[in-house]
């Protein structure tokens, strides 16, 4: 679901009028579910009969087998996915169709957070007993900051953003579309919320897919200083319970870390990646995004992992692989440039 708090919503509309406005009038359908009132947009596990979700390609499937959207924006490949009551909305580009529908829903630019901070029309911040507010940090309209929160110097906190209470934010952070939880420490120049990396037409136009998650903090999570966590793309972000995040890290949009989990400096996860609770990454680690790594997974420093690895592995290498065959290709590699013969 999209949150109007952040990304305003130009209202409910028939779909035919959605259709139009987007520039899609060969997607109109011909029947009386033209009629469907649209609400919003969301992903296809979480949308309702007023939503419209998108399925591309094959590896939607799964989920727009399972779906209760009301309307689906499908590539052809996917027809015979579509349950009954859901109506299918057919398209040469079905990525570049949803991008149009969400820029007509929701008109304003994602990159326009910063207009929103001195908004007039805005409500006032509420900042509960106790707050501290540094000099030159700057709070937007409607935000909410809880009890014994400290805002550092120069920090800028976007319009509508929640902080719980006994939260440090250091100097220089920004945070917007962001809702952060009770005792979170955010260190300094650490970036909350911004756009995430979705591009469409690679290579040629790039077009900007519209950025319009959220990023959700949950209690007790540490962030390191220069660290960013996108927002996502359509759903959350979300950074687990008591997980700590080390300095000069990377979150992709839609990425999803348990808790207690431990990521050190210098990792990257791309969009969509999974970390179950308690996963533990190696400095200089990264995922090639769409993948789940299981809980109490060790990933030694360096390793790029590119496949799901079940609850409690243990991998090291590019691309990553169990750290028992890592070790055997290791020695194997040495004995060779060494000149000596391998073991039969």
């Amino acid at each position: 679901m999209v949150d109007i708090r952040f990304h305003p919503f130009a209202g409910t509309m028939p779909l035919e009028s959605l259709l139009l406005g987007a520039g899609h009038p060969e997607l109109v359908p011909g029947d009386t579910l033209e009629q469907i009132q649209v609400t919003g947009v969301d992903e296809l596990a979480h949308a309702g009969p007023g939503h419209v979700a998108l399925a591309a390609n094959r590896k939607y499937a799964a989920a727009l087998s399972e779906t209760k959207a009301g309307v689906v924006v499908i590539g052809r490949a996917l027809r015979d996915k579509v349950p009954a009551g859901t109506l299918a909305l057919v398209a040469d580009d079905p990525h570049g169709a949803f991008a149009d529908i969400l820029d007509h829903l929701y008109p304003d630019d994602t990159r326009a957070i910063l207009r929103k901070l001195t908004d007039e029309a805005g409500a006032t911040p509420v900042l509960e007993a106790d707050v501290v507010i540094s000099p030159g940090a700057v709070i937007g309209r409607g935000a909410e900051i809880g009890a014994g929160t400290i805002i550092g110097p120069n920090a800028v906190i976007g319009a509508g953003v929640a902080i719980g209470r006994n939260a440090v934010i250091g100097a220089n952070v920004t945070i917007e579309c962001s809702y952060i939880g009770n005792n979170v420490v955010v260190h300094s120049g650490a970036r909350i919320g911004c756009e995430g990396f979705g591009w469409l037409d690679h290579g040629r136009t790039n077009r900007k897919i519209p950025q319009l998650g959220r990023v959700i903090v949950q209690d007790r999570v540490e962030i390191g200083a220069n660290s960013t966590i996108d927002r996502g793309a359509l759903g959350d972000t979300v950074i687990g319970e008591g997980t700590k995040i080390d300095n000069l890290v990377q979150i992709g949009h839609n990425c999803q870390i348990g808790r207690n989990c431990l990521v050190a400096a210098m990792s990257g996860l791309s969009g969509t990646t999974n970390l179950d609770d308690g996963v533990l990454m190696g400095g200089g680690t990264g995922t090639s995004g769409h993948l789940t790594i299981g809980a109490g997974t060790v990933v030694h420093g360096r390793a790029a992992v590119t496949k799901d690895w079940p609850a409690g592995s243990k991998i090291a290498g590019a691309p990553a692989q169990d750290i028992r065959d890592f070790w055997r290709e290791t020695a194997a590699l040495r004995r060779l440039t060494k000149g000596e013969e391998s073991e039969s």
